[in-house]
C-alpha cells in the first residue's frame, strides 16, 4: 500500500509538504504542487484526511479559547476563525470559559489540551503567571486576539484600544460636549479583563487634551453587556445632573445605556448623545455612533498567523497590512511576533449631536 512517505520521497519533499499540496493550501508553490501531484498519480496514492492530519503527529485541530461566546466580538472572531480553519482542513475545538476563572484554570493548568490540538488561540483571555507556565509546558504554537494577553513567542492581533476610545471622546468634544460620562468594564470581573483599562485611558487622555477636568462621578463600571450598560447608565443618572454625552466602552453597553435613558424620559441625542466601540451588527439599526473595529479581519488574520508555522511557512518581518472591508476577501498576511494593530474608524450615526442649547 502506497503511503504519504512514498510520495514525499518520489517528489523530493517532506511529508508535511505533500499533505499541504494535496489539500490545496496556499503555502505550497505551484511548481512543488505539480511535482507532488505527479508523484501521487504515478504511485496511485489517494489522500486520506486522517492520515494527512496525523503525519508528523498532528491532530488537525486548533483550540480556540473565548471568555464568553455570547458576546458579539467573541462570536464574530470565532466564526471567522472557524471558516478559515475549515477551508484549510483543520477542526476547531472551542472552549467557552463562560466568564469563570475556575474554567480558565481547569483548562490551562491540567492536561485537557495535551496531545488534543496542534495549536491554540486565545481571544481576549488575560493570563496570570501560573497560566503562562502552563502554556509553556504545553509547548504549542499560538496566537492571541485583542488586548490583555502577552505570550512570549506568540503573535498578537488587536486594535489600539486607547486610540479608539480617544477618537470616540474627541468626536463628542468636537460636537461641543464638555460633561461627558464614561461607562466601562467591571474591574472585579473574574477573568480580569484589561480592555476597559485601555479604553478608560483613552477617555481620560481626550478630556485632558481638551482641558476638561476629570469628574469621578461621571465614570461608572459594570459588565460588558447590554444589561451592564443599562445598570451603569441608571446609576449614572441617579448621581445627579445627567451628562450631555456618554461614551460606552463597547456597543452592547451603549445599547443598554440608550434603553436606560429612554426609560428615564431622556431622548438620544437631543438630551444625551451616546457613542460606543465595535460597530456591532445592530449598531446601524439603532443609529448608534461608534468606533468600528474589524472583528472578522482580526479572526482571519490570527488564523493565518497560526496556521502558517504549522504548514512550514517562514515567519517574515511585518511590513504592512491591507485590511479589506467586512465580507470581502481575507486580509493580506504579515507574520510578526510583535502585535499587529489593525485600524479602527469613526462611524457617525444618529445617536450623537451637539448638546442642547438651554
Amino acid at each position: 500500500m502506497t503511503r504519504i512517505d512514498d510520495v514525499a520521497r518520489l517528489a523530493g519533499v517532506s511529508t508535511a509538504t505533500v499533505s499541504r499540496a494535496l489539500r490545496g493550501l496556499p503555502t505550497v508553490s505551484a511548481a512543488t504542487r505539480r511535482r507532488v501531484l505527479a508523484a501521487a498519480e504515478q504511485l496511485h496514492y489517494s489522500v486520506s484526511p486522517s492520515a494527512s492530519r496525523l503525519a508528523g503527529g498532528r491532530t488537525g485541530t486548533v483550540a480556540v479559547i473565548v471568555p464568553r461566546i455570547t458576546r458579539w466580538f467573541f462570536g464574530t472572531v470565532v466564526e471567522a476563525v472557524e471558516d478559515f480553519l475549515h477551508t484549510a482542513g483543520y477542526d476547531l475545538l472551542l472552549h467557552n470559559l463562560g466568564g469563570r476563572e475556575q474554567n480558565r484554570q481547569r483548562l490551562l493548568r491540567t492536561a485537557n489540551l495535551h496531545k488534543r490540538v496542534d495549536a491554540m488561540m486565545l481571544v481576549a483571555t488575560p493570563l496570570r503567571p501560573a497560566d503562562r507556565s502552563a502554556l509553556a509546558a504545553l509547548d504549542l504554537p499560538g496566537v492571541t486576539v485583542s488586548s490583555g494577553t502577552d505570550v512570549p513567542g506568540w503573535p498578537c492581533v488587536r486594535i489600539d484600544d486607547v486610540a479608539a476610545a480617544r477618537t470616540a471622546v474627541r468626536h463628542l468634544i468636537d460636537l461641543g460636549h464638555r460633561r461627558i460620562a464614561h461607562i466601562s468594564g467591571d474591574p472585579d470581573d473574574e477573568l480580569a479583563f484589561t480592555t476597559h483599562l485601555d479604553r478608560r485611558q483613552g477617555y481620560r487622555d481626550a478630556l485632558r487634551a481638551a482641558g476638561i477636568p476629570l469628574d469621578p462621578s461621571l465614570d461608572v463600571e459594570s459588565q460588558f453587556s447590554i444589561d451592564g450598560g443599562n445598570r451603569a447608565a441608571t446609576e449614572l443618572l441617579a448621581r445627579g445632573e445627567p451628562p450631555t454625552a456618554i461614551f460606552a466602552a463597547c456597543d452592547e453597553m451603549a445599547m443598554g445605556a440608550m434603553t436606560a435613558l429612554r426609560d428615564a424620559g431622556l431622548r438620544v441625542p437631543q438630551d444625551v448623545s451616546v457613542i460606543g466601540i465595535d460597530d456591532h451588527d445592530l449598531a446601524g439599526v439603532l443609529g448608534l455612533s461608534t468606533i468600528a473595529q474589524p472583528a472578522t479581519e482580526q479572526g482571519l488574520l490570527a488564523a493565518r498567523l497560526l496556521l502558517d508555522p504549522l504548514g512550514g511557512r517562514a515567519v517574515e518581518p511585518y511590513t504592512g497590512l491591507v485590511v479589506r472591508p467586512r465580507g470581502g476577501a481575507e486580509p493580506d498576511l504579515p507574520a510578526p511576533l510583535a502585535p499587529v494593530i489593525l485600524p479602527t474608524r469613526l462611524v457617525v450615526r444618529e445617536s450623537t449631536a451637539p448638546p442642547r442649547a438651554d
